[in-house]
């Protein structure tokens, strides 16, 4: 590994910064998508702000790689997501040939990684690690969360 190179870790952080951007008005979730350590695309969720129902981070970080990059197929890449995928994304995950997926908060109404659907399944094909900064990634939804049932 490179002296300088970054970990999974740092990548959340990353996440996580983006993800605040949401906020106040959407789920703070945000996504990273890294190619040899490099940001290729990043997101937050922006389905209220937009009044779009796929506007996920991933999703949105999916589309605009695909643009900066002209092409669809994603297999060199890792996405960091600050929030476990729910199905939807997952399928668009598995759809682009991500090459990597690496979780923050897990999911137990809509995640898409064991939590409470199987859509992505750690293979060899798809690599997937959840719980990367849990506790970080699931204090900012918690407070998130909190603040709208007040």
């Amino acid at each position: 590994m490179k002296e300088n190179a970054k970990t999974h870790a740092d990548w959340m952080r990353l996440a996580l910064e983006t993800g605040q951007r949401a906020l106040p008005h959407d789920v703070p979730v945000g996504a990273v998508l890294v190619a040899d350590g490099q940001v290729i695309a990043q997101g937050y969720n922006r389905r209220e702000v937009d009044c779009n129902p796929v506007g996920h981070a991933e999703m949105l970080v999916l589309q605009e790689a695909a643009q900066r990059l002209n092409r669809w197929r994603l297999t060199d890449t890792v996405l960091y997501v600050t929030l476990e995928p729910c199905p939807m994304c997952a399928s668009a995950i598995m759809q682009a040939r991500v090459g990597q997926v690496v979780f923050g908060a897990y999911d137990p109404i809509m995640g898409a990684c064991g939590s409470r659907h199987l859509l992505l399944l750690d293979t060899p094909e798809l690599p997937v690690f959840g719980g990367v900064l849990e506790s970080d990634c699931a204090q900012i939804l918690k407070t998130f969360f909190q603040s709208r049932r007040i």
